[in-house]
């Protein structure tokens, strides 16, 4: 059987086939995002019999019914949604909801003695020469006899005859020509994925949780649109609280379900650390409910597929679907993403720069729920959560390539154990050895990027023990960062550079970084540590500040433990700098280790 069939058809019957729902254009995550001035180009390409390019359909699976029967799939849109869109809106006069969830028209006029379009406007509505939108020419009952006689009166340049050619050369903008890609319903996801983006010019790769989306938001027997509403809607909520409103006005139906009362709580909820997208949530929800890493599993699911007789049964898609609805509603249930970002904070997160990796995030959100659901108790919950999520990061656990298989055999293994405790034991004795703290941490220490994750831990640690910043008494590690405070150089960039060192690698060394405040920096200027810690202790024997506020000892003694300062620092210029990155890199490492044996 081939993998795919090319048809042609034309836009006047893809219109037919979406209205009669033999196609579905799923109402995925994102608005229509075509700025008016696409659809404005792509109508004149229809006009001008120009090849608008090949959309691409996905036959849903023919399912088996428990009573023997067999339903037979709908073809899914899954490219070409933005140009159907746009036809849909210029022909037919319907409403777009842009990315802030207004709805509005995109009204495309047309001049017929030029023969150009363009998107409406002020200056086009008064001019007599414009037809100021195109939709009113292919309403049913149109008069073309009346419409010419009342245009030619207007504009008397124009000969009825050839306005008459040129309006049907308009209207017959319906029976353009466009391809239709017709993908198998017998191909798995992967190898979906392949085709579109191989077939795709613009190189857009269509993700899996596309696919999840448009599978979901099509299946109304199961409350698809419901559960696609709920994920879409919360993402957005979540990085827009404005757009609540929007939401509310335009969606009336979904203002009226329980899932909007579920949702709405965000609109107050002010967060950076943990914005998930669509397909982060989608994620989440699947692999603690399945029980599986492999999003395309989802899909597959959804269709109703049996992975062992490889057949397609309607009771698999009712219970999927039962499942993934379970598993949103968990996802945006407000204890349970409030609770868990306390988690976050509890481990010295406080923003979400100090978290690169989003599937680290979203197992650490994945184990808490499955945690939740298996009735652990919460202290046990929260202890193994953190030191979770800060192992993964240590290790890279999820940053490889190939994350969704690390999901699958972690989370099957914490639901297998009955104390979850045992397993983060299991990791920890297999990854987090002696070697690992006092050999593999420190190398991996070794790097210039200020947003390097060993660097980020280092920073989590500090806020963690609430350090203060360095050469400060009062101003704290977490302040500087909600202030968005920068970093600086313990060694002072210009006096390694005017002392020959000249490599950015080498002179930008997180080790050499420590968050300072600008004032205490502006300080210490280019000068070698032994000269402004000179400085230091003497404004602590005269009471005169010149660099920070700290005047006795003990507090200069606990700020360089707490900032991994080395007391050699005390007598160090140029020559000591790479000594002083070394021992400094240890110190780091040690710090984390302390910080992850507490969590």
């Amino acid at each position: 059987m081939s993998n795919y069939q090319v048809n042609n058809t034309n836009i006047n019957a893809l219109i037919s086939w979406i209205e009669q729902d033999i196609v579905a254009i799923p109402e995925i995550q994102r608005p229509f995002v075509w700025k008016s001035s696409k659809v404005r180009d792509l109508l004149d390409s229809l006009y001008n019999d120009y090849p608008v390019g090949y959309i691409i359909t996905w036959q849903n699976p023919d399912t088996r019914l428990k009573d023997g029967t067999v339903s037979h799939g709908k073809k899914i849109l899954i490219d070409g949604q933005q140009r159907v869109t746009a036809i849909m809106a210029a022909l037919s006069g319907k409403e777009v909801v842009n990315k802030d969830y207004k709805k509005k028209r995109i009204a495309i006029a047309f001049n017929p003695i030029d023969e150009v379009f363009e998107v409406q406007n002020p200056a086009i509505r008064k001019d007599k020469k414009w037809i100021p939108d195109i939709s009113k020419i292919f309403e049913q009952g149109f008069d073309t006899f009346g419409f010419i006689n009342e245009y030619c009166a207007k504009n008397p340049e124009m000969e009825p005859n050839q306005l008459n050619q040129i309006i049907q050369r308009l209207i017959n903008i319906k029976h353009s020509s466009i391809g239709v890609i017709e993908l198998a319903h017998t191909l798995d996801i992967e190898v979906v994925t392949e085709i579109f983006i191989r077939i795709n010019s613009s190189g857009v790769n269509l993700s899996q949780a596309d696919f999840a989306m448009s599978k979901i938001s099509v299946n109304d027997l199961h409350e698809g649109p419901l559960i696609r509403k709920t994920v879409d809607y919360f993402c957005h909520l979540i990085k827009s609280p404005a757009i609540f409103e929007n939401i509310a006005e335009n969606d009336k139906e979904f203002a009226n379900t329980d899932e909007f009362n579920k949702i709405k709580w965000v609109k107050d909820y002010n967060t950076n650390i943990y914005e998930p997208s669509y397909s982060d949530l989608l994620r989440v929800a699947f692999t603690f409910k399945f029980l599986r890493g492999r999003l395309s599993n989802l899909v597959s699911l959804l269709s109703g597929r049996d992975f062992e007789t490889r057949e397609y049964k309607g009771e698999i898609i009712e219970e999927s679907f039962e499942s993934l609805h379970d598993g949103v509603l968990k996802f945006v249930n407000e204890t349970n993403f409030k609770r868990f970002i306390m988690i976050l904070k509890s481990a010295g997160i406080i923003n979400a720069k100090l978290v690169r990796s989003q599937h680290a995030l979203n197992f650490a959100y994945s184990l808490y729920l499955l945690l939740r659901e298996k009735g652990v108790n919460d202290s046990v919950i929260n202890h193994v959560v953190r030191k979770w999520l800060v192992a993964s990061i240590l290790t890279g656990r999820y940053s490889g390539g190939s994350p969704e298989s690390e999901f699958d055999f972690d989370i099957k293994r914490f639901n297998s154990y009955e104390d979850p405790v045992e397993y983060l034991k299991q990791m920890e004795d297999g990854e987090l050895s002696d070697a690992f703290w006092n050999n593999i941490l420190p190398t991996n220490l070794e790097t210039p990027v200020a947003s390097s994750p060993y660097f980020n831990l280092f920073v989590m640690a500090q806020i963690y023990d609430k350090d203060y910043a360095f050469l400060s008494k009062s101003i704290t590690v977490q302040q500087l960062i909600e202030e968005r405070g920068d970093v600086h150089h313990v060694f002072p960039k210009k006096y390694l550079q005017s002392n020959g060192f000249n490599n950015r690698r080498h002179y930008n060394q997180i080790a050499n970084y420590a968050f300072t405040e600008q004032a205490v920096n502006l300080a210490i200027k280019a000068q070698a540590p032994k000269d402004y810690m000179a400085k230091v202790k003497e404004q602590i024997n005269n009471g005169e500040r010149n660099i920070g506020e700290i005047d006795n000892y003990e507090d200069l003694i606990e700020n360089l433990k707490m900032n991994c300062i080395p007391d050699s620092i005390y007598n160090m210029e140029y020559s000591d700098y790479n000594d002083f990155l070394l021992e400094r890199r240890k110190m780091m490492g040690q710090k984390i280790r302390d910080f992850y044996n507490k969590l």
